[in-house]
């Protein structure tokens, strides 16, 4: 069965409530259900975890290896900053989808460099919580898993 590990990284525990102007009122709980119920109608398994942890982000990429067949990850503002969380997207060499729930390069300009950017597959931002399923129908998709936009 394939397996997706979905990462969610620093603040993102505190959507629905986090400055709901810029995030929404959805939360972390909400999208996740959302998530499960996409890969369970895909026939695959997904794993969810958050982390305000660069640290625990780096090991759980690491753990993902040779146990999952793709990531989707969120890595907020690490994605900014983290050449250690790129370093372990590089090492692993699972595809990865990067989401974000904003258009970052529609705000301050220290958003607009993504630093995670180039060890990924492919980018969905910009659309509020549909970022995360529609990356995830992207990595199925590149997985060669029918979903429900590829018929």
């Amino acid at each position: 069965m394939t397996r997706i590990v979905v990462i969610h990284g620093p603040n993102l525990n505190l959507l629905g409530t986090r400055e709901p102007e810029i995030y929404g009122t959805t939360t972390l709980a909400e999208i996740d259900d959302a998530l499960q119920a996409q890969a369970a109608a895909a026939g695959v398994e997904l794993e969810t975890m958050q982390s305000n942890s660069e640290g625990e982000i780096v090991t759980r990429i690491q753990e993902a290896r040779g146990r999952c067949d793709g990531i989707l990850m969120n890595p907020g503002a690490y994605a900014h900053t983290s050449v250690a969380i790129r370093d372990a997207i590089d090492a692993v060499a699972l595809p990865l989808v990067e989401v974000h729930l904003t258009n970052v390069h529609r705000r301050e300009e220290f958003r607009h460099k993504l630093v995670i950017a180039g060890a990924s597959v492919g980018q969905v931002l910009g659309f509020g919580p549909a970022s995360y399923t529609l990356g995830l129908d992207a990595l199925l998709g590149h997985l060669g898993i029918k979903t429900w936009r590829k018929g």
